[in-house]
Parts: structure tokens; C-alpha cells; sequence
């Protein structure tokens, strides 16, 4: 069994914070569930590009608003109850609002393995 809470990740190697995002990585590949599970915080009036090359990611939006715009396709707004499924690796910019951040439960598959971040092709270092 696995029990954590939110801050005691926060206060560990667990959190990942870049000029637009914060990531606290609840679950991550030494857990050993087959997936990582992270909540994501975007910050207000930020744009970030993201790209999973290798993971397959499920985001459900928690707070905040703001949207998604697939890179070469459509944009989609985001609001709480939100769910989108990034299932082809996809090439994205994620904006939160000018008034609020955006807070987002987020599960990768493979998972996550720590502190990396993608190179700007989009790929994170090999997971074994």
C-alpha cells in the first residue's frame, strides 16, 4: 500500500517547477504501478509547450480554466470536469487564464521516472 499526501510530496524531490508549471509527482516509476500520477499546476497567464513523445497522458482539470490547442490542430477550452486524452503523443500548448491557474490531476503511461524534463523533440530520457 501506498499512502502519501500532496504536501509531503511538495516538500521533496517529488516537485518540478518550471517559469509556467509546477508538477508534484505523487506516484512515479519506482512505485511500480505501471503508471505516474502527478498534479499539475499551470500558471495564470502562462502558455506552455508540452510534448510527450514516448507517454500517453490523461489530464482532468481540478480548477482554474483555460485551454488546449493541439499543435497543427483545434483548441479546446478547459474547465473544471474537464477531461482530455492526449492518445498519439500530441504536440500541445496548454494556457491558463489571465485570472486564475489551472490545477490538473495528470496519469502518464509508461510512467514518469523523476525530475527530467523533455528535450525540445519531445522525449524524455529511456524508462527500463
Amino acid at each position: 500500500m501506498i499512502v502519501r499526501t500532496l504536501e509531503e510530496c511538495k516538500n521533496s524531490e517529488r516537485r518540478v517547477v518550471s517559469e509556467t508549471w509546477e508538477s508534484v509527482r505523487m506516484l512515479l516509476k519506482d512505485d511500480n504501478m505501471g503508471f505516474s500520477f502527478h498534479i499539475t499546476t499551470i500558471f495564470a497567464d502562462t502558455e506552455t509547450h508540452i510534448h510527450y513523445k514516448n507517454h500517453l497522458e490523461s489530464v482532468y482539470c481540478m480548477s482554474g480554466e483555460g485551454e488546449i490547442e493541439v499543435v497543427g490542430g483545434e483548441t479546446y477550452p478547459i474547465k473544471p470536469g474537464t477531461l482530455y486524452i492526449l492518445d498519439k503523443h500530441d504536440e500541445h500548448f496548454l494556457r491558463a487564464s489571465k485570472d486564475k491557474e489551472m490545477v490538473m490531476a495528470c496519469v502518464f503511461n509508461p510512467p514518469i521516472t523523476g525530475q527530467e524534463v523533455h528535450d525540445k523533440d519531445g522525449v524524455y530520457p529511456l524508462v527500463d
